[in-house]
């Protein structure tokens, strides 16, 4: 089974065990709602264990395959892109998963878009309170 496969299997049963293998050592996650990516498969598995918590009704709806520039290296990379339809906290979210692969068939990059920009706030800040839950980020200031 091919590695964007298995990821939606995994995300769609919510197995972040499962999730693991599928990256390399020093993957790069674009978020919609942070500049600078999450580095490193213990950074991305963390977000990703957020996100399998605080996305309602997920589900992949498509797949397109091609080939895109990395941002890491500006080298073209075997690429897929799932197209998903989520809700979370009453937002229906549009979304796109953009997969590159190493040499290995890894994800190396995976940069993920959503919209509308209402749904990305509402994201931005479940995902900000999920990750501060986990100490993956730190608390609010008073």
């Amino acid at each position: 089974m091919e590695t964007a496969a298995r990821f939606r299997a995994a995300v769609e049963t919510r197995d972040l065990a499962a999730l693991t293998e599928l990256f390399t050592e020093d993957v790069r996650l674009y978020s919609p709602v942070k500049f600078t990516p999450f580095e490193g498969r213990p950074a991305v598995l963390g977000l990703l264990g957020v996100l399998l918590r605080t996305f309602e009704d997920f589900r992949y709806v498509g797949r397109l395959d091609g080939a895109a520039e990395t941002s890491s290296d500006g080298e073209e990379a075997p690429s897929q892109i799932l197209i998903f339809r989520a809700t979370v906290e009453g937002k229906e979210i549009h979304g796109m998963d953009l997969f590159q692969f190493d040499g290995a068939g890894l994800i190396k990059e995976l940069t993920v878009m959503v919209r509308p920009m209402s749904a990305v706030q509402t994201l931005g800040a479940a995902v900000l309170k999920g990750l501060q839950a986990d100490g993956l980020a730190p608390g609010p200031t008073t």
